[in-house]
């Protein structure tokens, strides 16, 4: 069984950046695309990075050319680079496959972007 734990977040300004890391337990991580969801207050969880075994990534609308996933499949980690925050960013952030069957989800990671 994967176990995943997020961190990085924190409060920030708009127009900030921060880096979220995902850190992956199992070995069979490696071999799975990954992705990134966001939860916003009183909103469903939706994702919003995705990456590829093959390294292709794919992005919400709603973050595509601010934020880019990455993976470093020696450490069983992958990270999400935010950039240009905005206030609608807020959430909390998970990390888990973007398809199938999920693993057991992560605490996440506050992120707070104020305006």
């Amino acid at each position: 069984q994967v176990r995943l734990v997020e961190s990085g977040g924190g409060l920030v300004q708009a127009g900030g950046s921060l880096r979220l890391s995902c850190a992956a337990s199992g070995s069979i991580f490696s071999i799975n695309a990954m992705g990134w969801y966001r939860q916003a207050p009183g909103k469903q969880r939706e994702l919003v990075a995705a990456l590829t075994r093959g390294s292709m990534t794919n992005y919400a609308d709603s973050v595509k050319g601010r934020f880019t996933i990455s993976r470093d499949n020696a450490k069983n980690m992958v990270y999400l680079q935010m950039n240009s925050l905005k206030p609608e960013d807020t959430g909390v952030y998970y990390c888990n496959v973007p398809v199938g069957s999920f693993y057991s989800w992560g605490q996440g990671t506050q992120v707070t972007v104020s305006s």
